[in-house]
């Protein structure tokens, strides 16, 4: 029985993926050493390639994988279904991975799951890697758009203008009244947390209102961020709105300003960020800024189309999509 790319990458100790790209002569990705060593395993196993295996490394690049984060967000379900309806309209096939979404180690793990494969691209849903992790995800030379984030340097990504979303969610409870607002559960220093602060800042000073830093608590858009600041506001907070950083973030500032007793909207307003299905299935159903995630899925799958057609050539590879309010029944106007 002749000798296998397997056989070859267990006697290097290097991934199968690493082999082919050797034999198939992709420089970029692998070191001189490796490329020696490989072809010396392949002369002592006589290893002879042939069009089958051609054919299954070819197969293999019409997969595009979704790296995602595995905080408890709910909104990655629907780029998820974005990705998968243009993927498959394509005819590429998808692989997810999960990935911790600040955790170093998890990242690498999760990056290299995909990049020692000889994947068509890689979309990233809402993972803010590391300067190593970025570094190394340059380095693979694979293609890759980041999703539902954005960046200030020229990286690829599909996202809502996030200084936007926090502008507008603001306005929207000042429109109503409101002066006296908080903002729950962003993130503090990546781009989307420091843009939807930056937005919120600006409508409250636009409108003569100094913001107060006990009415920011950040989190990790997950519904216990949303609870444990409702906790430190506490049932006599001054606050009267809250603008919050996910439908889940928002959920557990209804049910903690439930447990105190107050009634949403009379006694706190909420505005979401996000606008998914979870916005309709409690009550009262919450008003938000929602975002179209199933867009995002399918350009992002048309950004690494592109970039692979072009041959990483230069195009527009930053893209915006727009808002909308979604007016439910969270949000009370005073008088």
């Amino acid at each position: 029985m002749s000798a296998t790319i397997k056989d070859i990458a267990r006697k290097v100790g290097v991934a199968p993926s690493t082999v082919s790209r050797v034999l198939s002569g992709k420089s970029k990705y692998y070191t001189p050493e490796t490329e020696k060593k490989v072809k010396q395993a392949v002369e002592e196993l006589g290893y002879k390639k042939n069009q089958a295996a051609v054919e299954l490394v070819k197969k293999q690049s019409n997969v595009i994988a979704a790296v995602v984060s595995s905080v408890k967000t709910n909104f990655a379900g629907e780029i998820i279904d974005g990705i998968q309806a243009e993927a498959s309209k394509n005819g590429y096939n998808l692989i997810v991975v999960y990935s911790g979404s600040a955790d170093t180690e998890e990242q690498k793990k999760a990056l290299l799951t995909v990049i020692e494969r000889p994947v068509m691209g890689v979309l990233l849903l809402s993972i803010a890697l590391s300067e190593d992790n970025l570094k190394l995800l340059d380095e693979s030379n694979t293609p890759y758009c980041f999703l539902s984030m954005g960046f200030d340097d020229d990286r690829p990504f599909v996202s809502s203008d996030d200084e936007i979303i926090g502008y507008t969610a603001t306005k929207y409870l000042i429109e109503h009244g409101h002066r006296k607002i908080g903002l729950v559960g962003l993130d503090k220093y990546p781009y989307t947390g420091r843009l939807r602060t930056a937005g919120y800042t600006r409508a409250l000073l636009e409108n003569g209102i100094t913001p107060k830093q006990s009415w920011l608590e950040y989190g990790d858009y997950s519904y216990v961020a949303g609870e444990l600041a409702m906790k430190k506001f506490g049932k006599d907070t001054e606050i009267t709105g809250v603008v919050a950083a996910s439908d889940l973030t928002a959920i557990g500032i209804l049910n903690q300003a439930r447990n105190f007793g107050l009634r949403v909207p009379q006694d706190l307003s909420i505005i979401s960020i996000d606008g998914t299905e979870m916005c309709k299935i409690v009550q009262p159903q919450l008003t938000s800024i929602s975002q179209n995630f199933y867009e995002m899925g399918v350009i992002g799958v048309r950004q690494i189309e592109q970039r692979v057609k072009t041959l990483n050539k230069t195009f527009e590879s930053q893209c915006l999509v727009p808002i909308k309010i979604s007016e439910r029944q969270s949000v009370f106007c005073i008088e």
